[in-house]
């Protein structure tokens, strides 16, 4: 454990290149916080890819090589912490006011995009297996934020994670406005303020588009749907151990052993955080201010991985991941739907 401790202490080589990801991170948390972003709910990290790959495909010949190795470091290190910092978003309390209908609704969405994703991007668009499970962990999870999660197990290519989360971008920005509009136009019978809180906070990718969407409708709405969507990015931690597992499993030809799977450890570590959390042992505004930190950390590995993607690349993906993308956000909106009225005799 101290060993593993002290590989996340930056070496000195690396720090031109973090204060380098820093710069575009702070950038895009004042770009978000101006009223045209807020009003559209464009978080940091979309902001901050966007910048990284303006950057990174515009004037990457330019880049001193000095900034590689802290740029590597932010997308691979930075962002495990940010990830463990989740846990002070949510606790076991939250979870336990959701109740079985906002978990029964989290666990068959997540379980059901995500291998719907899986067997689409194999069976009928013929993409590769990284693309398929990053735009399915970011469907059925929490958008960017478990693209990034789920990138740091495959270890696959860059462009193959900013597609994933220009997927999840697009369709998680339509969702925030469509859903709130359908549900007043009378679109979703059966449902009344607190079940379109766990229909939306079920569905809806980004933490804040479900946000947006459900206090579009009302606080009921909001604030259930907020607690479901942050059940859901709890659920993150067991999808990402399980997918470890069938990865090792996979490439082993031999007898697999628990040696040999690459746990990710840092997701442990975001549960006991959470526990903690869930003590109320600090203050209010110590615990939002952890928050802003950890939003400044993700949006720090966001741009350090829009710097390394390559558009060339995403180019020659073609149109395929989006096809995909839609028949996903079709699932989330109508199976969501349903699945709703399924649950919601237990809410």
């Amino acid at each position: 454990m101290f060993k593993m401790l002290i590989e996340y202490i930056p070496k000195s080589k690396d720090t031109v290149g973090i204060m380098f990801t820093s710069l575009f991170a702070l950038a895009s948390m004042y770009l978000s916080g101006l009223d045209f972003f807020q009003s559209l709910s464009i978080s940091a990290l979309i902001i901050a890819i966007v910048l990284g790959i303006v950057y990174g495909n515009l004037l990457h010949h330019r880049m001193p090589k000095e900034l590689q190795s802290g740029i590597t470091y932010s997308l691979k290190k930075v962002l495990r912490i940010a990830i463990v910092l989740l846990g002070f978003r949510i606790t076991y309390q939250q979870i336990y006011h959701v109740g079985p209908a906002g978990l029964i609704a989290d666990a068959v969405m997540l379980i059901s995009t995500f291998l719907l994703a899986v067997w689409l991007g194999k069976k009928i668009f013929q993409l590769d297996s990284d693309t398929s499970i990053l735009i399915g962990s970011g469907s059925s999870i929490c958008g960017a934020s478990a693209v990034l999660a789920t990138e740091g197990v495959l270890g696959s290519e860059s462009y193959k994670a900013a597609l994933a989360v220009a997927t999840v971008t697009i369709f998680g920005t339509i969702s925030m406005f469509v859903y709130p509009i359908l549900y007043k136009a009378g679109y979703f019978p059966g449902l009344d303020d607190k079940l379109f809180g766990i229909y939306a906070g079920s569905t809806i990718h980004e933490v804040a588009q479900v946000v947006a969407a459900g206090f579009g409708v009302s606080t009921e709405a909001g604030e259930d749907a907020t607690i479901v969507k942050l059940t859901r990015v709890m659920m993150l931690a067991p999808l990402l151990i399980v997918l470890s597992i069938y990865l090792t499993k996979k490439s082993n030809t031999g007898k697999m052993n628990l040696s040999s799977i690459p746990i990710p450890w840092f997701v442990f570590v975001f549960i006991a955080v959470s526990g903690i959390n869930s003590l109320d042992l600090f203050a209010a505004n110590l615990v939002e201010a952890i928050n802003e930190f950890d939003t400044f950390l993700l949006a720090v590995a966001m741009a350090a991985l829009g710097i390394e993607t390559n558009m060339n690349k995403i180019k020659n993906a073609g149109l395929k991941p989006i096809y995909m993308a839609t028949f996903l956000f079709a699932w989330l909106l109508v199976g969501g739907y349903f699945v709703t009225l399924m649950v919601a005799p237990l809410a």
